[in-house]
């Protein structure tokens, strides 16, 4: 109590007060697990029969083995069932009971440590008084109904020494109609199975009631809902005897029902019991698809039905399910889903055949698209080259221009030079040179006489023989030219230099080249009287009118 604040001291005594004289500690536990809420404290503990009496509504309750009534998708269009308490709570517990349930938590712990190890003997738990939970709440543990479901059915594995069908059955196959992509898995029951482990369970979907129903709404399948408490009598042998039935299960799996199951102290469990009206356990109902009933239009859409209910160990027997799964409900229901499943297969069909269709479209366009591109580049790549191409010829045609029109005034040079600037012959030095092609002459140059005049000489032996001296030009092409002296300056302002002249003279043998340098005299480099000098074309300077011969140069004999 000391460590209590003001409002919970206060919810405290209000609970107190509406249960009379109670354990202090067991009550503030209660109020600890619903966040102290006097109100759902209350209806925890008392199931708050007055609340639930006021919504009971006039429904005549059907014989519990054939009833068969109309079950929509939404749970707020059922009508809303008269709430019975849940098993295990009853009118306000007195003080007894409180006690008991007290006492018996050190029993809960032996309960649970002989369930660990007759689990791991596989060895059936007997049914003893307490090893059977009678806590006056929910269970508490995993919220999700495929947790829940899985933690159910380990439980059932260790009462009963039993196997899921899906574990015992590693060979299982395919069967039934697959209209469309299943959510669960589907077996086939080989006959060896019932031989060799006649334990074995149902295969029970670890999903959610919901999506029990949405997977008979969407695939036509018989679901099969088995809700227990184990808090009856009949619980264990219900377990024992019904649900490790090898003919039971045999029904189930040959005809691909979706089983789902669950004790009602899981909160999964019990709404579902509320849905289906369940008022005593074991419970079991089966549902499908079924055709409306009075519908107003002949295309009205098929809802899920609530096919039977079956509760109490008399109507919950494996013989009594297995006679009226196969005398009545399958005959009943079989040529429905039969032809809903064949619809589904042919919207299934019709639709691949749509999803073929489009990705064959798809895939055409996808072609046709690649071609029109791979033609798009391809006239761009002609485009491009037919762009380059002519660029290239306007380039080469132009830069001929250009050479013609250079080689034209080169030649006018040679001519001026022919006439003005060529030395007349003197005793000094005499050179034989040898011209390209079979021309070879001999010219006497004094001793005073400059590279630029060797050079000059040789330049206007290349001045074609149809150009008679009397046509030379009076003056230079360009520049103010009128000696030797001004040539060099001349061609030194050139940025050719010595491509200027467009040829290298140089000496026979041994070769020795005489680089074209202004104001040098032929004496200062080498040049000895008698030797035979050779012209050589610098690439790119050939004149027009010239050609290359392999002739050898003249001895000086020759």
């Amino acid at each position: 109590m000391d460590r209590l604040e003001a409002p919970q001291i206060e919810a405290l005594q209000r609970l107190q007060s509406i249960l009379g004289p109670h354990d202090t500690d067991f009550v503030v536990g209660v109020l600890e697990s619903v966040a102290w809420d006097v109100q759902k404290a209350t209806d925890l503990l008392f199931d708050n029969e007055e609340v639930a009496a006021t919504r009971t509504t006039a429904v005549s309750q059907l014989d519990s083995s054939t009833a068969v009534s109309q079950f929509e998708l939404e749970d707020s269009s059922l009508p809303t069932p008269t709430r019975h308490p849940h098993p295990g709570r009853g009118s306000p517990r007195s003080s007894w009971n409180l006690l008991w349930s007290l006492l018996a938590v050190p029993l809960h712990l032996v309960s649970g440590v002989l369930r660990f190890l007759f689990g791991i003997l596989r060895i059936p738990i007997p049914s003893l008084p307490f090893m059977t939970t009678s806590y006056p709440s929910l269970r508490s543990g995993p919220s999700d109904s495929r947790s829940i479901t899985q933690r159910w059915v380990q439980e059932l594995e260790e009462e009963t020494g039993a196997c899921s069908s899906k574990r015992s059955m590693p060979n299982a196959v395919s069967t039934g109609f697959e209209a469309g992509p299943s959510t669960t898995t589907r077996h086939t029951y080989p006959p060896a199975a019932v031989e060799d482990n006649p334990k074995i369970l149902p295969d029970f979907f670890d999903g959610s009631y919901e999506d029990v129903i949405d997977i008979c709404q969407k695939e036509g399948r018989v679901a099969c809902v088995i809700l227990v408490s184990a808090e009856h009598d009949d619980d264990a042998e219900f377990k024992r005897s019904t649900l490790t039935d090898a003919a039971f299960v045999k029904v189930l799996l040959d005809n691909d029902f979706i089983v789902w199951g669950g004790d009602i102290r899981d909160k999964a469990a019990w709404d579902a019991s509320q849905k289906l009206q369940a008022t005593t356990y074991p419970f079991v109902a089966f549902l499908a698809l079924q055709p409306r009933r009075h519908a107003g239009s002949s295309n009205s859409a098929p809802v899920v039905t609530i096919l039977s209910r079956h509760q109490g160990r008399t109507a919950t027997t494996s013989a009594t399910l297995i006679e009226h799964l196969n005398t009545q409900l399958l005959p009943r229901v079989s040529p429905f889903l039969v032809r809903f499943k064949t619809a589904l297969q042919d919207r299934d069909r019709d639709r691949r055949i749509r999803e073929e269709q489009d990705r064959a479209f798809r895939e055409t366009a996808r072609r046709d698209r690649e071609a029109i591109e791979a033609r798009m580049r391809q006239e761009k790549e002609e485009e491009e080259r037919a762009r380059k191409h002519a660029e290239e010829m306007m380039r080469k045609q132009e830069n001929s221009e250009r050479q013609r029109q250079q080689a034209g005034i080169r030649m006018e040079w040679r001519k001026w030079i022919r006439k003005h600037l060529l030395l007349p012959e003197a005793r000094g030095l005499r050179l034989a040179i040898k011209l390209p092609g079979n021309g070879r002459v001999v010219r006497s140059f004094p001793s005073s006489a400059t590279l630029t005049s060797l050079y000059a000489f040789a330049d206007s032996q290349l001045i074609p023989s149809t150009c008679p001296p009397e046509d030379d030009p009076s003056q230079a092409p360009e520049g103010t030219v009128d000696s030797i002296p001004r040539l060099d300056s001349y061609i030194q302002n050139q940025t050719a230099g010595h491509a200027w002249w467009g040829f290298t003279l140089a000496s026979a043998y041994p070769r020795r080249e005489f680089r074209w340098k202004a104001n040098t005299l032929l004496t200062q480099i080498g040049v000895t009287n008698g030797e035979q000098i050779v012209m050589e074309f610098i690439t790119g300077h050939k004149p027009s009118g010239e050609h290359d011969s392999d002739d050898e140069y003249e001895s000086e004999s020759d």
